[in-house]
């Protein structure tokens, strides 16, 4: 956050190490307005990004056949990364990061079946995986569950669980994280409905309950959650698509700073899925949006709840959308470039 009106928003787009795949725009919440700041090259297929707790170091997710994880110093004033160093990622085809709440831990999360561990040193530098856990399993789409597939890891709020969401082998894994050892220990696993997909995982606000938004069938799950034990407990699954609406596939999920309203995306179809929280945090539909362009792949909700800002992988740009207190997502107030659009940050 730069001052009182603006934020620094990044977003990263699949391109080639030579050309650029990070992008800064500063955010105008007044105006509803992107300002490109600049760009970074030196990252291939950067998709997911995360930010250290103290700020001062981006980590980007290298999605490759080898997997890497980069940490790049971030300065804001002027806006500026530069490379610290890059480690392998644990396994193939690294799709997401989270980043433990004491700044001492990276979990890469590969597409490839492994959920790895990485040291930060006190310069915000990576240290080699200190564990890597392999997953095993399968599910019932022979097409994209073939193995398992380690799409995200989200932390606990108090930082000591990290579930990993699995969508080949229709599972969540809640492992403790052990940061004396460096260790994943598996503390819990939850099946998921055959077929399900789970992707992303979003936490309301209080910290006892997660939304967990499953790719293949297009729904999302709530779970009631035990900070105390680290447990999951099923309390409701809804679908983010009307009845025969065309195959698509879900990807994204985000709950409001206040805890009223879950959004997720569909690709394909192409649309903002947008429910009302109620008080006992189950989830009751109320609009299905477009969401400004092709194939929204992530979102973010942009300081002061105004605006939407939606990467859409295949129209190369990310889509600026109004929000209004009747669970509105009005059209575009702008497109701005980004190719390959695949992740957003708000700094």
């Amino acid at each position: 956050m730069s001052d009182g009106s603006t934020s620094l928003i990044l977003v990263s787009g699949y391109a080639a190490a030579d050309q650029p795949g990070i992008h800064a725009f500063t955010y105008h919440p007044t105006a509803g307005t992107l300002t490109p700041l600049g760009q970074y090259a030196g990252v291939r297929n950067p998709s997911f990004l995360r930010l250290h707790p103290a700020g001062h170091t981006l980590y980007a997710a290298s999605e490759i056949a080898a997997g890497e994880v980069h940490a790049l110093a971030l300065s804001r004033d002027p806006w500026q990364l530069q490379p610290l160093n890059l480690q392998p990622s644990g396994g193939a085809t690294p799709c997401h990061l989270a980043v433990t709440p004491d700044g001492c831990w990276v979990i890469a999360a590969n597409y490839g079946g492994t959920v790895a561990l990485l040291p930060i040193d006190d310069t915000g530098a990576l240290g080699a995986p200190a564990d890597v856990v392999q997953h095993q399993g399968n599910g019932p789409r022979s097409d994209r569950q073939d193995g398992p597939h380690c799409h995200s890891a989200t932390i606990s709020p108090d930082g000591r669980f990290a579930i990993v969401a699995d969508l080949g082998a229709d599972v969540l894994v809640i492992y403790r994280i052990d940061g004396i050892a460096g260790r994943l220990l598996r503390h819990d696993v939850v099946k998921a409905a055959p077929g399900a997909g789970p992707r992303h995982i979003a936490v309301h606000p209080d910290g006892r309950v997660m939304y967990v938004i499953n790719e293949l069938d297009c729904t999302v799950t709530v779970y009631g959650y035990d900070p105390v034990i680290g447990s999951l407990h099923y309390r409701q699954t809804i679908p983010t698509l009307p009845p025969g609406a065309p195959r698509s596939d879900a990807a994204d999920i985000q709950v409001s700073p206040d805890g009223s309203r879950l959004y997720a995306s569909n690709r394909g179809h192409n649309s903002i899925a947008i429910f009302a929280i109620d008080s006992d945090a189950m989830l009751r539909e109320v609009a299905l949006r477009p969401c400004g362009g092709d194939w929204p792949r992530n979102f973010a909700l942009l300081p002061g709840n105004r605006h939407l800002l939606v990467a859409n992988q295949h129209s190369n740009a990310v889509a600026l959308l109004p929000l209004d207190d009747a669970y509105g997502v009005a059209a575009p107030l702008g497109r701005y470039a980004v190719p390959g659009a695949a992740c957003i940050f708000v700094v």
